[in-house]
């Protein structure tokens, strides 16, 4: 990370962005807002530097996508609720006969 400190005309480095990686990522115990903390069930975090190592990379000024499609989903529920519907019925009209 760099940035233009007040009086200067060049950028000041200030650190590099570490990622950590989790044995167990399902392990880690979610306290909300986007945020995750280790637990004994995730293991300790091993960090290391984007882009090497297997560590994955950082791209500026580029937004996450979520990974859900909405029309598929939509398509998914409607169906799930018409195969509901469908068995509701069958077991109504089994219990009047």
């Amino acid at each position: 990370m760099s940035a233009t400190l007040a009086g200067s005309t060049s950028g000041t480095t200030l650190g590099q962005i570490q990622i950590a990686q989790f044995v167990n990522p399902a392990g880690l115990l979610s306290v909300g807002g986007n945020l995750f903390i280790p637990t004994a069930a995730s293991g300790a975090a091993t960090v290391g530097t984007p882009g090497t190592g297997g560590y994955g990379t950082l791209s500026q000024g580029f937004l996450e996508l979520a990974n859900v499609k909405v029309v598929d989903e939509m398509v998914n529920m409607i169906t799930s609720q018409r195969a509901y519907e469908a068995n509701s019925k069958a077991i109504q009209t089994a219990d009047e006969c």
